[in-house]
């Protein structure tokens, strides 16, 4: 019988590539992984992994093998989801992923519905970036998160993962200029090609999303601010320092003198819950208060 901790780490290796990586994110030692893959080999009866050297990469076997595990890691998801059902009452604790604007917008309204409802839950909520969310819920660090994509930067396909559509919010360009209320194209932008910019730091969705944007309207932001806070990039718009783009949720306390032209670019947000688990009664519960906490803009949108 083969085990399933160690399938997990077996597609963790497939996902990670080194068994370093999975050692550190799923705080193992390498030599820990390493015996227990091994042992995964001797109970499969096959090799499973080709070591060249120091490196090691899965065998046909071994990629067979963690397609067969994503299966069945789905439907002990299901069969846990389906046991906690039969339970009454909803209690312990809820481990919940949310990026900055969402943490600060949606979610503390979601929680108190949440509380007045199931108050055995105890809903435990991190500030996490949607790149590290896949990751963190596969390891279980967390139960369910927010993560989003933009229209110019879709989100890699992640496996293990399943996303429930929550919300899309416009895109709104920040400037001193006074400028239209609403872009209906992004060559609009062009009246900003030498004007210094404010993005995210690099590597981030929402720096992509600018640069994309900026590239479709023929030109290549000169990038002067790189921010991730939206309060403090209108703090630096308001300043003179550049022009940038929000999300709806980012405008907060808006700067006066800062002008808002609504662009033709969404960002979408979705709930992420490990595959088979979007029935469980607590993930369900939380997708629910969320829905009912958004912001009336954002459900007509």
């Amino acid at each position: 019988m083969l085990d399933v901790r160690r399938l997990r780490l077996l597609r963790e290796l497939a996902l990670r590539g080194t068994i370093a990586a999975v050692a550190e994110a799923l705080s193992f030692t390498p030599s820990a992984v390493s015996q227990q893959l091994s042992a995964l080999e001797r109970e499969a009866g096959v090799p499973l992994l080709e070591r060249t050297g120091r490196r090691v990469r899965l065998t046909p076997a071994g990629r067979n093998l963690v397609r067969h595990t994503e299966a069945v890691l789905e439907r002990l998801e299901e069969a846990a989801a389906e046991l906690a059902g039969a339970r009454h009452g909803l209690a312990g604790p809820l481990r919940i992923g949310a990026f900055p604007t969402a943490a600060r917008a949606i979610v503390p309204a979601a929680l108190v519905a949440l509380a007045r409802r199931h108050p055995g839950l105890e809903p435990m909520v991190s500030e996490t970036d949607p790149a590290g969310v896949a990751h963190a819920l596969r390891a279980g660090e967390l139960d369910v998160a927010l993560v989003h994509e933009y229209d110019f930067v879709p989100a890699e396909p992640e496996p293990g993962l399943a996303l429930e559509p929550l919300c899309a919010e416009w895109m709104y360009l920040a400037s001193l200029d006074p400028a239209p209320a609403v872009a209906t194209e992004l060559a609009g932008l062009a009246r900003w090609r030498e004007a210094p910019w404010i993005t995210a730091t690099p590597g981030t969705l929402c720096e992509a999303m600018t640069v994309r944007a900026c590239q479709a309207a023929a030109f290549t932001p000169r990038v002067r601010h790189r921010v991730d806070g939206f309060d403090t990039v209108l703090a630096l718009v308001a300043a003179g320092q550049g022009v940038a783009v929000v999300p709806q949720l980012g405008l907060v306390d808006v700067p006066v003198g800062v002008s808002l032209t609504r662009l033709p670019v969404r960002r979408w947000t979705r709930i992420a819950s490990r595959g088979g688990a979007a029935g469980h009664p607590a993930v369900a519960a939380l997708a629910e208060a969320l829905r009912e906490a958004l912001p009336a803009e954002l459900r007509a949108v």
